[in-house]
């Protein structure tokens, strides 16, 4: 979700346009490049994010290459803010660099609407499955976010939910209850006030209540969107039109507006990495955060100062609906213009197969889409409670529905539920005001797309 909505506006309109015009994949050889030999090896490239990038060529592409040695796997790192619109010039210009590509959960509409991946269920690569990959393995959450138009784009390469962090010791230190899957906002608004304390008892406070994204960023409305779904609330309802203009919506977005009451001094400038850096300083109790970035939090002793005896993690406060969450799959495609499909689709059921997942839910503490790696024996101790914390959260999401918007416009409407959020947030604008004009933009978005408004 890249910042600069007029690149990703422009190079969507792009990929659209070239869409429109029909354009094909290139000729492939009938054996889709083969799998090489010592003396010939075949060499793919994968776009992926540059958070993770690197772990991948260093540790996961060596443990590919054991079983498929004559297949080379190039990696390269993007920025998120600039993949989107990468990704999109890859699969709609007129030279193809990469094999495979990678998507956030809410551009995948916008990536196969070009009709430059392939359907990964399909009988163009049929040819080359494994007969061992299991699709009906696959948790149901996480797969869905690969798929778009009845077709399977994509398949679930790093899952991901918005879940609730929190100081076991901080909450101890306050005597206040710690959070379950029953907590409502109601409850941990009143809880809220406690936890801001003085720890070191110099009459000054050091720690507080919470910590999430609050300044404008395109996963800054996912807090209050998470509320909204909470409380039973839609985004857009079955027919594409704007349904957060109501009480409902007003008040997701105020509570989220409340947290600040209950953070940091200067929070309403945090997004990603400022409320990881405070919570793993233990300077606030809970977190509403990615829950991927739990070994970091709890476990690896370079980057955080509490122990995972000190972080619970469990789904967020409880509405009207049921507890919250929110979908943030990474699921990876093969590009159909490709010289070696067959490598690359290799690849990446290797990447996703059972063996696959296990490695790299033991090496980097990546969350399984695999019923049989949730439900089996946890790589580490420390990933019994956050693999359960998973598996509820996954549930309440598809009960709920708790994602971004799945058409290819999704990135334009976060866009703009960014900048009103950031205006609610910096008290530029009421709760009341912002919802209005995000629905009036977003209104005026869709039907310009020509959605029925």
């Amino acid at each position: 979700m890249p910042r600069n909505f007029r690149l990703a506006a422009a190079v969507s309109a792009m990929g659209l346009a070239l869409a429109a015009c029909g354009s094909a994949a290139e000729e492939v050889p009938a054996d889709g490049g083969g799998l090489g030999t010592a003396g010939s090896p075949v060499s793919i490239r994968v776009i992926a994010n540059d958070a993770f990038a690197k772990q991948w060529q260093d540790q996961l592409v060596p443990e590919f290459t054991k079983k498929y040695p004559n297949i080379k796997v190039t990696v390269d790192g993007v920025p998120y803010n600039d993949q989107l619109a990468k990704t999109m010039l890859e699969l709609t210009g007129t030279t193809a660099t990469y094999d495979a590509v990678l998507a956030d959960d809410n551009w995948l509409p916008q990536l196969a609407k070009t009709g430059a991946l392939y359907d990964l269920k399909g009988p163009e690569l049929a040819k080359w499955n494994d007969p061992g990959y299991d699709w009906a393995d696959f948790d149901a959450t996480p797969l869905a976010a690969g798929q778009w138009d009845g077709k399977q784009y994509a398949v679930p390469v790093r899952s991901n939910l918005l879940l609730m962090f929190y100081n076991k010791s901080l909450y101890k230190k306050a005597g206040v209850k710690e959070p379950t899957q029953e907590t409502t906002w109601e409850q941990y608004f009143a809880d809220a006030k406690k936890l801001v304390q003085d720890t070191d008892g110099d009459g000054k406070t050091d720690s507080w209540a919470v910590g999430t994204y609050f300044t404008k960023d395109p996963l800054t409305p996912t807090i209050w969107q998470t509320v909204l779904n909470s409380n039973g609330g839609r985004l857009l309802d079955e027919n594409t039109k704007v349904a957060f203009n109501d009480a409902n919506g007003v008040k997701a977005l105020q509570t989220q507006v409340d947290m600040l009451k209950y953070a940091p001094p200067g929070a309403s400038t945090y997004q990603f990495n400022e409320p990881l850096e405070a919570f793993r300083q233990g300077k606030t109790a809970t977190m509403f955060m990615w829950g991927s970035v739990y070994k970091g939090t709890a476990v690896d002793k370079d980057t955080t100062t509490l122990t995972p005896d000190e972080v619970g993690i469990t789904t967020m406060p409880a509405g009207t609906a049921g507890p919250g969450a929110h979908r943030g799959i990474w699921s990876a495609g093969i590009s159909k213009r490709s010289e070696h499909p067959a490598a690359a689709w290799t690849w990446l059921q290797w990447v996703t197969s059972k063996e696959g997942e296990k490695f790299t839910a033991k090496a980097f503490g990546t969350f399984p889409a695999r019923t049989s790696t949730l439900d089996g024996t946890p790589p580490d101790a420390w990933a019994k409670p956050v693999y359960q914390a998973l598996k509820d959260g996954y549930k309440v999401v598809s009960e709920n529905e708790m994602w971004r918007p799945r058409l290819p416009e999704s990135d334009a409407v976060q866009q703009v539920l960014a900048l009103q959020t950031s205006r609610a947030m910096s008290g530029q604008a009421t709760a009341q005001q912002a919802i209005e004009q995000a629905a009036k933009e977003i209104t005026e978005l869709l039907k310009s797309k020509g959605y029925p408004q």
